[in-house]
């Protein structure tokens, strides 16, 4: 039988793996980048919880994802414009526990800018997409995968 003072606690001085939600899309295009946004929903639409997307006008292209089997109940779509703080969106939607994901668009919040922001630990999956000047990220060989 195994007691509770005979656990042996790790250092502190260890170096621990920290486990991050946050995910960085790379993509070259538009193109891909809707492509790869019809992935990700898809695949948040599975979890329990709602997906929030932080998008432009012209994002998601609503006969597309009604072509492909994602279900619009369980996504909220807020306008870039509309937002006057993002940091304060993004850590709400953290704190308020019904997000199975939230997605920002390309150029509404850089990799780097997601880094520095004090968000508040959560299951939340956060995905930042940015564009990329490598051509080779977004393929058909890749997207096939």
């Amino acid at each position: 039988m195994l007691h509770a003072s005979s656990v042996l606690k790790a250092p502190s001085d260890l170096a621990q793996a920290a486990v991050t939600n946050h995910h960085v899309v790379k993509t070259s295009d538009d193109i891909c980048a809707s492509l790869e946004l019809l992935k990700i929903v898809h695949q948040c639409n599975q979890k329990k919880g709602w997906t929030l997307l932080i998008a432009p006008d012209n994002v998601p292209n609503k006969a597309m994802m009604d072509s492909c089997s994602i279900d619009a109940s369980k996504l909220l779509v807020i306008r870039k414009k509309h937002i006057l703080d993002l940091n304060y969106v993004l850590t709400s939607a953290l704190n308020n526990g019904n997000f199975a994901a939230v997605i920002t668009w390309t150029d509404i919040l850089s990799p780097s800018e997601l880094a520095t922001m004090r968000l508040p630990s959560s299951n939340t999956e956060i995905y930042c997409f940015s564009k990329t000047v490598d051509k080779e990220t977004c393929t058909i060989s890749t997207l096939m995968s």
